[in-house]
């Protein structure tokens, strides 16, 4: 499936997490020198800083299914991720207490080889429609833009609207903390 992903080009070029040759310190190294470009020639540049809350644990699945197929892995493949993903269940202990086994119905199995991807796959489609620049690391965001004109403020909350809305489709809420 990876070989799918990278061999199409399906992953975003801005999505910088569990990808060979890069890393967090390339998604900051590439927002830092843009950020630098624009205070170089004593522009402004407005940034705001997006983190899913419990990313990993909120991916539907039977959602995340059908981005695999719309992505093209088809047949065998998306059988088996079906079939990993299938079936799981849990329960919380507490002192010894447990309780009943619930279903899991969402989630990818972190700490799994097939986890990260799939989870890149469910997000993938975020950074679609943005006038803004976006650079990811995994369910961590970083969208910001050149202040030049009044419009720029209005284009800038336009694309924190526009996250906000996919993130309610696809049920992916944003850990809201505001920082100035």
């Amino acid at each position: 499936m990876s070989s799918h992903l990278i061999d199409c080009g399906i992953l975003a070029k801005n999505q910088h997490g569990f990808r060979a040759r890069l890393s967090c310190e390339t998604q900051l190294v590439e927002a830092v020198h843009d950020w630098s470009s624009v205070l170089d020639r004593s522009g402004q540049v407005d940034i705001a800083l997006l983190d899913f809350s419990k990313a990993f644990d909120k991916v539907p699945h039977r959602r995340l299914l059908s981005k695999l197929e719309y992505y093209g892995v088809q047949g065998k493949n998306v059988s088996w991720v079906k079939a990993f993903l299938s079936d799981r269940r849990q329960r919380v202990v507490v002192n010894g207490s447990q309780s009943d086994w619930c279903p899991v119905t969402s989630g990818v199995p972190q700490g799994s080889v097939l986890g990260p991807s799939l989870f890149l796959v469910y997000i993938n489609d975020f950074v679609e429609n943005l006038s803004s620049e976006i650079r990811l690391f995994a369910d961590d965001s970083i969208l910001y833009r050149d202040i030049v004109t009044e419009d720029d403020h209005r284009i800038l909350q336009e694309d924190l609207h526009r996250l906000f809305y996919w993130s309610n489709i696809w049920q992916m809420s944003f850990n809201v903390q505001i920082h100035f």
